[in-house]
């Protein structure tokens, strides 16, 4: 166990974030999106407070872009869909009392899927979990992002 503590290694979860993000606004224009409430979750397991205005907040967490769609990868003879790529982009910045701590970044993710019309109601469910999965990985790349930035210092102006 001391050897991989040495090493850096730390579970999923268990990094923590600067000070500074211990009361976090996440100011987005899509507030009930996939991504929204996984990094809502992601930021909570860390120990940070999500709070409801920037004014309560010692940091600010801009989702410039949250956006998902899908494109036709493969189709058919009878040129019917067979297989899909399912995509989720989002740009965000971080700032930490009124100060930029990460500029506008954009992260995007993709995964495909085959389609099969016999099977509709089973393939939309299907699409449904791997968008929230493509979101779920999103709000982790975000979080170690910041935790990246928060190895230099980020602590709250007294």
């Amino acid at each position: 166990m001391a050897g991989l503590a040495g090493c850096g290694f730390r579970l999923e979860g268990a990094g923590a974030l600067p000070p500074a993000l211990s009361r976090t606004y996440l100011d987005s224009a899509e507030p009930h999106s996939e991504f929204h409430g996984s990094l809502t979750d992601a930021l909570r397991l860390r120990g940070s407070e999500v709070v409801d205005s920037a004014a309560q907040a010692g940091a600010v967490l801009k989702i410039v872009e949250d956006s998902t769609g899908q494109r036709v990868l493969s189709v058919s003879a009878r040129n019917i869909p067979r297989e899909f790529e399912i995509f989720y982009q989002v740009t965000f910045s971080l700032w930490v009392d009124g100060e930029s701590m990460i500029e506008p970044e954009s992260l995007i993710v993709t995964r495909s899927y085959t389609y099969d019309e016999t099977q509709v109601l089973a393939k939309a469910r299907e699409e449904l979990e791997l968008r929230r999965s493509l979101a779920d990985d999103l709000a982790r790349q975000v979080i170690r992002r910041i935790e990246a930035v928060g190895a230099s210092p980020i602590a709250p102006r007294t």
